[in-house]
């Protein structure tokens, strides 16, 4: 009798012990796909704030048109709203000056996201040229962005130069 209730314990042990992995290995796995989703969120959060930085800090007199139209593909509410209503002006001031500017993110950190928002820091140079200066002039940008993800993408919703 000891012997089978010897084997009934040890069956009912490794049944706990398989019920406990296999619920510690779901665990284990459902964190790491939050994980893998958190990351790829900062990775599309960062990737839109660098882009949106790029497309801000450069633009050609030459073909003004194009360079203001990838900030207003970038951009939603506010920000684009007040970005369209500068656009002609900016284009006649672009053309006048000659202006040119070549931006580079140089570098750029979340200070703060959720699942429809997040605010980035971006640094950024450009080498800008125009008539006041021809031979060129490098500019250091520091810009917070608001984004919010809309529509699958993460798009600016406010820019604002900082110190």
């Amino acid at each position: 009798m000891d012997r089978a209730l010897s084997g009934r314990a040890t069956s009912a042990a490794l049944v706990a012990a398989t019920v406990a992995v296999t619920a510690l290995t779901v665990w284990l796995t459902l964190g790491l796909h939050d994980q893998r989703v958190a990351d790829q969120r900062r990775q599309d959060i960062l990737a839109a704030a660098r882009q949106s930085a790029l497309n801000f800090t450069s633009l050609d007199y030459r073909h003004y048109d194009r360079d203001s139209a990838n900030v207003l593909a970038g951009a939603t509410g506010d920000f684009k709203k007040q970005f369209a209503a500068q656009t002609d002006q900016l284009t006649k001031l672009v053309a006048q000056n000659e202006s040119v500017s070549e931006g580079q993110v140089l570098e750029a950190g979340i200070v703060r996201a959720d699942e429809d928002s997040a605010r980035v820091l971006v640094v950024a140079d450009s080498k800008v040229t125009n008539t006041a200066v021809p031979k060129g002039e490098a500019r250091t940008y520091r810009l917070q962005l608001d984004l919010v993800h809309k529509g699958g993408r993460w798009l600016t919703s406010d820019v604002e130069f900082v110190g």
